[in-house]
This record gives structure tokens, sequence and C-alpha cells, in this order.
């Protein structure tokens, strides 16, 4: 494979010279910069763009670290922030650290050893290490990791709010939240705490029904839903903390024969596809994913770039009413 070395020697200049050329640093006459042109047509020879951004102290490049890249809500926001960086000159390294501790810190590694500018952590691990100690701009989503590094989330309590008075306003009387893993410092456990609260201004006594990683990992919540139901049979109402569970609260009520919404109302929470495609079409607090990428990318630009950032980003959100409720 030719080199620069190779360029400059059929050119007749220096490695020095093709150099400013390839950079476009300093005065270079018309004739020379022909001359290494046409060197490396004939040798078939292209600049290593990463080798020339390192060069420059800057990579153009923002790595992006998922759990999964599979999991609709991840999907939806991985192709909003590749769309904002592409927009805005950069591109994204993508990780998927699949729901894996140690992955997750060898993704941490590989990135910064491949000089990223910058990295946006959507992360699921309990163990992040040293991750926060990097000097390196960073940027989480749903995860506050300390005061110092910025974050973008939602509205969650406003969200859980909006569920929870969309059942009750339905009727509902015993209702049970399903929620994602407590013992994971995300923003989206403010959902039970909304759900905690509005439904004791109602009068009415919660049930909450927790999950762990390996659920969400498997996207499989169906036995602990059948455990719901068999435990509380008085259920007449379900919010779920994303639509592939109350998508599967659905599905366990058709199978032991609950007419939705006739038996039982369930709201969502994401509006994925699933929301729009199961049958009955699913209610649902809807989040702004594409804005979340979109402002998780300007803010990491905007790091890179020494500016000050926002520590905190608060999306609003908005209830969907469908069939379910």
């Amino acid at each position: 494979m030719p080199n620069i070395k190779d360029v400059a020697k059929l050119a007749g200049l220096s490695v020095g010279t093709v150099s400013r050329v390839l950079n476009n640093r300093g005065y270079i006459s018309a004739k020379t910069r022909v001359k290494v042109e046409n060197a490396m047509q004939q040798l078939y020879y292209v600049p290593n763009e990463l080798a020339k951004s390192i060069f420059r102290h800057c990579t153009k490049i923002i790595g992006v670290i998922v759990p999964s890249i599979s999991h609709p809500y991840f999907g939806k926001i991985v192709e909003s922030m590749e769309h904002y960086a592409f927009q805005a000159g950069y591109k994204i390294l993508l990780c998927n650290s699949y729901y894996d501790s140690k992955k997750e810190m060898e993704c941490f590694q590989m990135l910064r050893s491949n000089k990223v500018d910058g990295i946006i952590l959507a992360s699921r691990s309990v163990e992040l290490g040293n991750a926060v100690n990097w000097r390196l701009p960073l940027v989480t989503i749903d995860r506050i990791l300390c005061e110092n590094i910025p974050c973008v989330s939602l509205d969650n309590y406003q969200g859980g709010v909006l569920a929870t008075r969309c059942l009750i306003d339905c009727g509902c009387r015993h209702l049970a939240y399903i929620s994602g893993t407590p013992s994971l410092h995300l923003t989206a456990n403010l959902r039970t705490n909304a759900f905690t609260d509005t439904c004791r201004k109602s009068g009415l006594e919660p049930v909450i029904i927790s999950t762990d990683e390996s659920d969400f990992a498997a996207m499989d919540y169906e036995k602990k839903i059948a455990r719901l139901f068999a435990d509380n049979p008085e259920i007449d109402g379900v919010f779920a903390s994303s639509d592939i569970i109350a998508a599967q609260v659905i599905h366990e009520a058709w199978k032991m024969g609950r007419r939705i919404p006739e038996d039982l109302h369930v709201v969502g929470f994401d509006d994925t596809s699933i929301a729009r495609f199961s049958t009955p079409s699913l209610t649902t607090v809807s989040q702004p994913m594409e804005s979340i990428g979109r402002y998780a990318v300007d803010i990491i630009i905007r790091q890179i770039a020494g500016e000050i950032v926002p520590l905190r980003t608060v999306l609003p959100v908005s209830l969907v009413n469908r069939e379910s409720s």
C-alpha cells in the first residue's frame, strides 16, 4: 500500500511539501499541487483521513455507546444522532455494549484510543468505573452520572402523571405500574414517583412491579405480567414503562380473555411503532426521541468547541390517545 513517502518520491518533492498539500497549509504553487495530485493518481494513494485529523487535533468523529441498537428506543435515537451529526460535518462511531459493564468500559477505551472528539453515552450498566474522570467531552442520555456531566432527558415525572391521570379518567380504580430497573439511577425512575403520587392524590393504592436488566435485554416480560394478573385479579388499569411492555400486557390480557379497553385499560411509554401497530393500538406517552438525539449531538459539538453548555436538558412529553384506553 503506497504511503506519503512514495508520493513524495514520485513527485520529486519532500515529504513536508506533500504534507502541506494534503493538509492545505501554507503557500503551495499550482505546479507543485498538480505534481502531488498526479503522483497520488498514479499510485492510487488515498490520504488517511483519521491520521490527518489526529494531526489537526480533531477527528470529526463522535463516539456513541448504547446497550443495543436493536431496541426500538435506542435505534430511533441513534438514527437521529447520525442525521444531525452528519449535518454538522461529523460522523458517529457506534458501539453496542449489550448490557455488559465490562464491554462498556472496553468500548470507552476503544473510542478514547481512536481519538474521538467526544462520547454520547446511553448507559444501563451499574459500574462505570473511571469513565466519568476522563477529560473528554461527554453527554449522557437519561442518566445523571455526576453534576458536571451534561445529561439529555425528558420530563419523566410529567409523563408518569399524564399516563396515570389517563387511566384514572377512564374510570380505573385498581392501577398497576410495571417499572424499569430501579437499581439503575435513571431519570426514568421518576415515572414511578409520578405514578405513586398521582394514585395517592386520588385515594388509590398503587401496585408497582419492578423489572430487571435481564428482562430489558431480552425484551421479555410475559412471566412477570402473568404473575401481576394472578396476584392482583382486580387490576383494571396498567401503566407500562415502555411500549414493549405494554404490548405484552395486551397480549397476556388477550390470552386471559380480558377485553381492552372494556375490561382493562393500558398506557405505554415511548410512542414507538409498536404503539401504532399493536391490536388494539396503544395509548402511550410520546417522548421526543428525534429531539433527544438532536440535543445530544448539539451539546457534544458545543463542548468540543469549548463552549459552556447546559448541564440538564429536559424535554417535554405528550400523551397520545389510542384504542387501549
